[in-house]
């Protein structure tokens, strides 16, 4: 199944510009970008650990591959402002086995991805979820599923999330009901390696999850993208 774009994400396809990206600043400066809008590199810099002028230095390079560019002036129109070129962005690990470069770039971006999310629940856990209302603790949680898919389906069943998450992620600010809040939905999807040979009446071996099983912590239920795409 070919991969849908229902949420308007730039798409991600020269090597060169997944290796630009795959840096950890650079990330953190398009995910500020994504997630507050338009800002000068010296309002930035505290959020992406770097100087200033570093910061200036990193936001051209992401110019650079189109995936930031000038925003609107502020107040002072002697600051040049910079804003996201779109809401999110995605890439993939190329199909062709001998596409070398493309394959390395996506998974040199994928596992920066990772890095960076790796510790987001554990950080929540313990800064948000004590302050929040019981209402939206109920929404919170994990779910830890394994199901037992070819690609084609688990491609299917990453088109068919995206298409009940458009109408929100899309949707104008102005469009937005009282009540409504910024949630992370991360997602991963982690396919496991070739399966092992398992004898007859034998269950899953340890540390495995049956098929279908859906061990979860908390309450409720979280969901997320996986390295093919990073929305904010």
């Amino acid at each position: 199944m070919e991969p849908s774009n229902r949420l308007g994400d730039i798409e991600i396809t020269d090597p060169k510009a997944m290796r630009a990206l795959a840096h950890p600043v650079r990330l953190a400066i398009l995910e500020h970008l994504q997630r507050h809008g338009p800002a000068t590199a010296t309002a930035l810099a505290p959020h992406v650990g770097a100087t200033p002028s570093v910061t200036s230095w990193h936001l051209r390079h992401l110019a650079g591959f189109g995936l930031v560019g000038d925003a609107e002036p502020g107040t002072d129109k002697r600051e040049r402002r910079w804003r996201a070129v779109a809401r999110g962005f995605r890439f993939e690990v190329p199909e062709d086995g001998a596409d070398e470069e493309g394959r390395t770039a996506a998974r040199l971006l994928s596992r920066e991805m990772f890095v960076r999310s790796a510790d987001l629940p554990a950080r929540w856990a313990a800064t948000v979820e004590p302050g929040l209302d019981p209402v939206w603790q109920r929404a919170a949680g994990l779910a830890n599923t394994r199901v037992v898919v070819t690609a084609e389906e688990a491609a299917a069943i990453e088109d068919a999330i995206e298409q009940v998450l458009a109408p929100y992620v899309t949707r104008d600010a102005d469009a937005r009901p009282d009540g409504a809040r910024s949630v992370r939905l991360l997602r991963y999807t982690l396919p496991e390696g070739e399966p092992r040979p398992q004898g007859k009446g034998e269950g899953p071996a340890e540390g495995e999850t049956p098929a279908g099983g859906d061990p979860r912590g908390g309450t409720g239920r979280a969901d997320g993208r996986g390295p093919a795409g990073g929305t904010e």
